[in-house]
């Protein structure tokens, strides 16, 4: 059955694993230059392999550090410019610029005149972008500078400089350290100085003990990276190739091929301007995915895959999308746009050239724009430069025909004539359209856990429209645009028994199948109208269970597993009965979260270790219940109000791992401590289990 199925993976949207890591630590300094005028130190100390781009980098390039001085201008003035120290200079095969970022360390010094005498701190916002090895993370941070009382006169005084320390007691490892420099003409107020900064180190979230941890998570995120963009480009292609097979694009290659050789003096001519046409084909829709990629942040767009509008909005789109492939409408741009950009084709040279590549991508847009659209949603949600690997993906696909029949024009009397076929394909894009549209509901469904899309009605809805696209390709229903025919081919049948054998294959899912080929994909068993399957009882529940009183923390979780949704619980229930604790850090929306429940740890030897020896706690880090108005804090990290048990865990997550990525485990001993390092998506099942093992042998030695 699995081979059998295997060409249905490029059909499914991959979901990756997000991760927000403290690449930079920071640390401040005050030097009072005079009564009324102090240097602002900012030091940053940059994790090993990590790049922090400076201030200046080139247009075109990667995101500059940007400092916001707030309330410049009012209670003090910035003089001159943000300084810099040495910084390093490496051209991008990217971007095609050079670029300039620190490695290891940097430091930035701003001199300001205080005008306010009433005023006590000066906080900076800073903003930019960190990478290695092509990931890259946003850099965002909040720095307090404290001011001594000031006595602004006319007078200016010599100044001795005092260094104040503070170690930071809460670290058992290397201690942080908050310098502050201030005249000793103000050394009566050292003691109030002191009070304040340790205040403001309260509010620090670096994490120096974890520094090794943070570099074997980037290690294993950075692989896991590779895989992910490798699979957006196979998708993209597959993708891009569909696209190549419809009215719009197919009829387009002999009509092209034949003007590039007519037009041109020679053969090789020819050749030379059909391969500019490919490349100006891939530079437009690799230049679409750097758009995409520039508005939305190199990184920020790995947050989406669990954000409840963007999925909504998805949905709406890919319903539109499929109505229009069905033939219900043709989404086409405005006429003006493909005249304007057709008299530009006329030019002739490497610029007209361009531009009928462009006129492609416009006059094609109502079969390409559907796909290019799902594309970018499903790589945008990777991050990083996903949708421009995506996008390249896609073009490289459509560019390619192009350039190979105007290399070997004999190749073109083998290309099978245009006709009722291309439309055939074009439709069956609208029913796989419309299955994806459900997979985003079923997301936003799935995050605010309204039990609406639970996974039989999801099942039956793919059932409808996985059968119905069998009973189309069978001839036995036509739509709008279908050419009258009184057999179908070979291809067609071929095509309709893949498709009715995966309709059938999801049937018994029904009942209670896991379908373990699309885990991640529908929604969880746990999900479900009979969470244990019809007519069959899950005796996985653990007997100690019965036993305690629960609480609405402790819950029946995958296989059936009794998990606790509340950390203290769990740590005390641990602690209770003498036995260490998978700290299981989770999300509802997240697909790689599904796969390791239902293709690892549904495996009978890490089964019963996590039935038996083990206790589960799973934190939901996009649950988006409201937490009680008497436990609604201010986050330490961004400042705002935490209102959200995912937003909860997701601070806690942060602030003990410097990592926001699901699934994350963690084996800890029932005080709370880790006994070994944590590890994220594991697919492999002895790999997993091995690390279990060596988890609970750790528990077992204290």
């Amino acid at each position: 059955m699995k081979k059998l199925l295997v060409a249905f993976a490029f059909l499914f949207s991959f979901l990756g694993q997000s991760q927000i890591v403290d690449i930079v630590k920071w640390k401040t300094k005050l030097i009072q230059k005079s009564n009324t005028e102090f240097e602002l130190v900012m030091d940053a100390q940059i994790d090993f392999g990590w790049h922090l781009y400076a201030l200046n980098t080139p247009d075109g390039g990667s995101q500059p550090l940007v400092f916001t001085f707030k309330n410049a201008g009012k209670d003090y003035e910035l003089i001159g410019k943000t300084k810099q120290g040495n910084y390093q200079k490496e051209y991008s095969d990217v971007f095609e610029v050079d670029e300039y970022f620190f490695t290891n360390t940097a430091q930035f010094k701003q001199l300001i005149k205080v005008t306010n005498p009433a005023l006590k701190e000066i906080k900076v916002t800073l903003e930019g972008q960190t990478c290695i090895d092509g990931r890259c993370v946003q850099e965002e941070d909040n720095l307090t500078f404290t001011l001594p009382n000031l006595k602004i006169d006319e007078k200016q005084v010599n100044t001795q400089q005092v260094d104040v320390k503070i170690e930071d007691k809460k670290s058992t490892e290397t201690p942080i350290v908050k310098e502050v420099v201030v005249s000793a003409e103000k050394v009566d107020s050292l003691k109030e100085i002191v009070s304040e900064v340790i205040a403001a180190d309260e509010k620090d979230t670096v994490q120096s003990s974890h520094s090794q941890l943070i570099k074997t998570t980037n290690k294993h995120t950075k692989e896991n990276k590779k895989k992910d963009l490798w699979t957006i480009f196979i998708l993209s292609f597959l993708g891009g190739f569909a696209a190549l097979l419809t009215p719009c694009v197919f009829p387009m290659i002999p009509m092209t091929v034949s003007f590039f050789t007519k037009q041109s003096k020679n053969r090789a001519q020819g050749i030379r301007n059909a391969i500019v046409y490919g490349i100006s084909i891939i530079i437009i829709y690799v230049g679409l995915g750097l758009i995409i990629t520039a508005i939305f942040g190199i990184d920020s767009l790995n947050a989406l895959s669990t954000n409840v509008w963007f999925n909504l909005i998805f949905f709406v789109i890919l319903i539109i999308f499929a109505a229009s492939f069905l033939g219900a409408f043709e989404i086409v741009l405005p006429n003006s746009l493909l005249n304007k950009i057709d008299r530009q084709a006329d030019r002739g040279g490497i610029v007209g050239i361009f531009f009928m590549a462009l006129a492609l991508a416009v006059v094609s847009f109502s079969c390409t724009g559907p796909i290019v659209g799902s594309l970018l949603g499903e790589s945008a949600r990777q991050g990083g430069i996903g949708p421009i690997v995506g996008m390249f993906g896609f073009s490289f696909a459509i560019a390619l025909p192009f350039m190979l029949f105007a290399m070997f024009p004999g190749w073109m009397n083998s290309l099978p004539k245009s006709g009722g076929w291309l439309n055939t394909i074009k439709v069956s894009l609208g029913f796989l359209e419309l299955a994806f549209a459900f997979k985003f509901l079923s997301n936003a469904d799935l995050v605010l856990q309204m039990h609406l899309l639970e996974r039989e009605v999801f099942l039956a809805i793919w059932i409808a429209v996985f059968g119905t696209w069998a009973f189309y390709l069978l001839g036995k229903l036509t739509l709008p645009h279908d050419t009258p025919q009184n057999h179908i081919s070979v291809g067609r049948l071929f095509m309709a028994l893949l498709v009715s054998t995966f309709t059938i294959y999801l049937i018994p899912g029904l009942w209670g199948a896991p379908l373990k080929i699309l885990s991640g994909y529908t929604p969880p068993m746990t999900y479900s109208e009979s969470p244990d399957g019809v007519g069959f009882k899950n005796e996985v529940i653990i007997a100690d269970f019965s036993k305690e009183k629960t609480t609405e923390n402790v819950h029946k979780g995958p296989l059936g597993l009794m998990a606790f949704h509340d950390y203290e619980e769990g740590i005390a229930y641990a602690k209770k009965v003498n036995k260490p604790v998978l700290l299981d850090f989770t999300g509802h929306a997240c697909a790689n979260c599904r796969k390791m429940e239902e293709n690892v740890w549904s495996n009978p030897a890490i089964f019963k270790i996590l039935k038996n020896e083990i206790v589960l706690i799973s934190l939901y880090g996009d649950d988006q219940r409201e937490l009680p108005a008497e436990e609604v804090y201010i986050s330490k990290i961004s400042g705002n109000e935490v209102t959200t048990i995912g937003k909860k865990w997701r601070e806690f997550q942060i602030e003990r791992y410097n990592i926001n990525s699901q699934p994350y485990y963690v084996v800890l001993d029932n005080e709370g401590k880790d006994l070994n390092e944590p590890v994220g998506y594991t697919p492999d099942i002895e790999e997993y289990k091995a690390w279990l093992e060596e988890g609970i042998a750790n528990f077992k030695k204290q």
